[in-house]
C-alpha cells in the first residue's frame, strides 16, 4: 500500500510540477465549449438543447490530450522496467497511475464544468447532475485510455493511434453521461443513466488495469 501511495504521489506531483497536462486539458475544455456558440449560433434555445452533448464531447476530447504521456515518460527513462520488476503487482501500479491521471485531469474538468455550462445556457437545474455525471464517468475515460496508451506505447505516431483506438470505446460513457444531463434538464430523471454510467466505470475498474498491465508486459519484451 505504501508503494502504491508513493507511485500515486509521484505521478500527481509530476503533473502539478510540470503543469502542462492539467493546463492543457482545462484550456482545451474551455476553448472547445466557448467556440461552440460561434459555430452553431448564439440562440439560447439551440444551445440549451445541445448543451449536455457539448460539455461531454469537450470533456471527452480534453481527456484524450494527456493520455499518451500516461506511461511514456516511465517507458523512456526506464522507470517502467522498475515498476514491472517491483514486488507491487503491475495491475495495482497501473491503477495508481490512472487515479493520479484522473485527479490531475478528470477531477478539474468536473469542477470547472458548471462555469462553462453558463456559457452555453444549460438549465441550472442540471448543474448537479452534470458534475455528478463527470465525476462518475471521467474515471472510466482514464481507465479505458490507459489500455490504449499501453497498447500504443513506443509507437511512432502514438497520439494518432491512441485516438483511433480509444474514441470508439468512449462512446458508451459519452451517451449515458450526456443522457443523464439531458434527462435532468428536461425533468425526466437522470437516475437510470447515472446508474449505467457508474456500472461502466466499475466494469472499467475491474478490467482495464489487467488489460493495461498485459499490454505493458508485451511492450517491454
Amino acid at each position: 500500500m505504501t508503494a502504491l501511495l508513493g507511485l500515486f504521489r509521484r505521478d500527481f506531483r509530476l503533473a502539478l510540477r510540470q503543469g502542462s497536462d492539467t493546463a492543457l486539458v482545462l484550456g482545451f475544455f474551455v476553448l472547445a465549449v466557448v467556440l461552440f456558440p460561434f459555430g452553431v449560433g448564439p440562440e439560447p434555445e439551440v444551445l440549451t438543447r445541445i448543451a449536455a452533448g457539448i460539455l461531454w464531447v469537450a470533456a471527452l476530447l480534453a481527456a484524450l490530450l494527456s493520455l499518451d504521456r500516461l506511461f511514456q515518460t516511465d517507458y523512456e527513462d526506464g522507470g517502467l522496467d522498475l515498476i514491472v520488476l517491483s514486488p507491487v503487482p503491475l495491475e495495482l501500479a497501473v491503477l495508481a497511475k490512472c487515479v493520479a491521471h484522473w485527479v490531475a485531469t478528470g477531477l478539474p474538468l468536473a469542477l470547472l464544468s458548471p462555469l462553462l455550462a453558463l456559457v452555453i445556457d444549460l438549465d441550472p437545474v442540471a448543474f448537479p447532475t452534470l458534475v455528478l455525471s463527470l465525476l462518475a464517468g471521467t474515471p472510466a475515460l482514464s481507465l479505458i485510455g490507459s489500455v490504449a496508451a499501453a497498447l500504443t506505447l513506443g509507437a511512432r505516431r502514438q497520439g494518432v493511434l491512441l485516438t483511433l483506438l480509444v474514441l470508439p470505446l468512449y462512446v458508451p460513457p459519452l451517451v449515458f453521461g450526456a443522457g443523464a444531463v439531458e434527462a435532468s434538464a428536461t425533468g425526466t430523471g437522470p437516475r437510470a443513466d447515472l446508474l449505467i454510467l457508474g456500472a461502466l466505470t466499475l466494469t472499467a475498474l475491474a478490467l482495464c488495469p489487467w488489460a493495461s498491465a498485459a499490454a505493458l508486459r508485451l511492450a517491454l519484451e
